[in-house]
C-alpha cells in the first residue's frame, strides 16, 4: 500500500483545482467568446456589458496570457530545486511578458507604456538568466514586440568586391 503525504495531496489536490478553473474558462470562453471577467480584489467584475466592449480584446489577451501562465506553472517536480524553481518561473516572467505585450498594444498612457517595454525587456533577460544558469540553450532571439521588423535590404559588401568597385586611386569606378 503507497501512502502519500498530506503535503503531496494537498499540491495535487490545487494543481487539478487549477487545472479544473482553467477548462472551466477555456469552455466557456469557447462558447461565448465575448465574455471575460477579470478579478480585483476578490471581487469578480464582467467586462461584458456594453461600455466595456472596446476594452475586449485587451480582456480577452490578458486573460488568456495569465491562464497560460497559471497552466504552465504546475509542474513535475524533478528532485532538482533549482531546475524546478527555473520551470515555475520562466512561466511567470512570460506571462508578465504577454499581459505587458497586451498594454503595449492597446494602452494609451504613455507611461504605462514605457513601464509595459520595460518589463518585456527586464523578464526576457531574467527568463535567458536563469535557463543559463540550469544549463539551458538560449532560443534564438526575437525583434521588441515595439520596434518594426528588419527589413532586408542588399547582403553586405565583402572587402574583395569593395574593392573591385573602386580604381587603384581609391576613386569610385562607374
Amino acid at each position: 500500500m503507497v501512502l502519500f503525504s498530506r503535503a503531496f495531496i494537498r499540491k495535487r489536490v490545487i494543481s487539478l483545482a487549477t487545472t479544473a478553473s482553467v477548462a472551466a474558462t477555456s469552455f466557456a470562453l469557447a462558447q461565448d467568446p465575448t465574455r471575460t471577467h477579470h478579478v480585483r480584489g476578490g471581487v469578480q467584475y464582467a467586462a461584458d456589458r456594453q461600455e466595456h466592449s472596446e476594452e475586449q480584446p485587451f480582456l480577452s489577451e490578458n486573460a488568456t496570457a495569465m491562464h497560460k501562465m497559471m497552466a504552465n506553472m504546475i509542474i513535475k517536480p524533478t528532485g532538482d530545486i533549482d531546475r524546478d524553481f527555473v520551470e515555475m518561473m520562466v512561466p511567470h516572467h512570460q506571462g508578465a511578458v504577454d499581459m505587458a505585450k497586451a498594454e503595449l498594444k492597446y494602452g494609451h498612457n504613455e507611461q504605462l507604456r514605457r513601464l509595459a517595454q520595460e518589463i518585456v525587456v527586464t523578464q526576457q533577460q531574467e527568463i535567458a538568466a536563469m535557463r543559463l544558469a540550469v544549463g539551458e540553450q538560449l532560443p534564438p532571439s526575437a525583434a521588441s514586440p515595439t520596434q518594426p521588423a528588419p527589413v532586408p535590404g542588399p547582403p553586405p559588401m565583402s572587402h574583395t568586391s569593395m574593392n573591385a568597385s573602386h580604381d587603384s586611386t581609391g576613386m569610385k569606378m562607374k
